[in-house]
């Protein structure tokens, strides 16, 4: 159930935003990205564990500084954070013991990232938004 409501969740925002133009300014999907990104983080904080925050930092940091420079140079960088978000999704609590993550997150959040991954994908290649910063 977690993957459908992911991929419900990622079209519909991605539908909202096409439809209201929010995703006209190049700092939407980042934005997405870097949020994305914090999630963890305050899982980390939800399960009380400060250790846990420090690792969970170090990806956090990653993805983040993954959709600055996609910001500043080529969006594509954002699309491969999505969906690299994704794959560390599917191994997280492999690498990483969060109690504060819950059970269906990982599913949810995999769906959701590599959804939000093929949409902003799709809007470079038609060419809907600019992948370089003009100039």
């Amino acid at each position: 159930m977690a993957y459908y409501i992911g991929i419900f969740l990622a079209l519909a925002a991605f539908l909202f935003a096409r439809f209201t133009g929010l995703d006209r300014d190049r700092a939407f999907y980042p934005t997405v990205m870097i949020v994305i990104a914090l999630i963890y983080g305050l899982f980390a904080v939800l399960g009380g564990d400060l250790t846990t925050l420090g690792w969970e930092s170090i990806g956090i940091v990653g993805f983040v500084l993954t959709a600055v420079l996609g910001f500043k140079f080529n969006l594509w960088l954002v699309v491969a954070a999505l969906a690299g978000h994704g794959v560390f999704d599917l191994f997280h609590g492999h690498v990483i013991a969060n109690a504060g993550v819950p059970v269906w997150w990982p599913s949810f959040c995999m769906t959701y990232d590599l959804t939000a991954a093929g949409g902003l994908a799709w809007l470079l290649h038609k060419s809907k938004i600019e992948a370089k910063v003009a100039g």
